[in-house]
């Protein structure tokens, strides 16, 4: 018996071009109004709620686009909205760039030191903890090594980068 195959006297039919491009907008939209819920919770400072894993069937391949398109938008705009209240405006950014190539070639995970320093920045467990910063700074996320980069370099400078600052 090959599993591979519909069980006898069953006929499977091909999905149609139409079909095939609904299932592709149905899944594109739901990966974004999860991953809008996810940026809403943060530029809010909540807890991310969970969403509900269903689109609507009646909607058009048009109608899931137009959707599609919106949250694109929206994502965009949480974005934005998240670097401006993390406070990384483009001059902080390219400030950051270089320093994480300097220090770690911008591996989020990288360890040097014997230990000391650790993660994209080469943070201490001191200065990591000083800018709010809580357990590893190499096991954190690379975003949040970035907001936290973007908080210390605000407070003191280049100085906690005396080699690559």
């Amino acid at each position: 018996m090959d599993l591979h195959q519909p069980p006898a006297g069953v006929t499977v039919t091909p999905l149609t071009r139409i079909e095939i491009r609904h299932r592709k907008l149905a899944r594109k939209y739901l990966k974004l109004r999860a991953k809008a819920a996810r940026l809403a919770a943060k530029v809010h400072h909540r807890k991310p709620r969970g969403v509900d894993a269903a689109v609507p069937v009646h909607w058009s391949n048009h109608r899931l686009g137009l959707e599609v398109h919106a949250l694109e938008r929206r994502v965009k705009r949480l974005k934005k909205a998240w670097r401006a209240r993390s406070g990384i405006t483009a001059a902080i950014r390219v400030i950051l760039q270089r320093i994480a190539w300097c220090e770690s070639h911008g591996n989020p995970r990288a360890i040097g030191g014997g230990g000391a320093f650790r993660g994209k920045y080469q943070f201490t467990y001191s200065a990591w903890q000083s800018v709010g910063g809580r357990g590893d700074p190499a096991a954190a996320p690379e975003n949040e090594q970035d907001r936290r980069a973007a908080l210390l370099l605000k407070a003191r400078g280049t100085s906690p980068w005396p080699v690559c600052g």
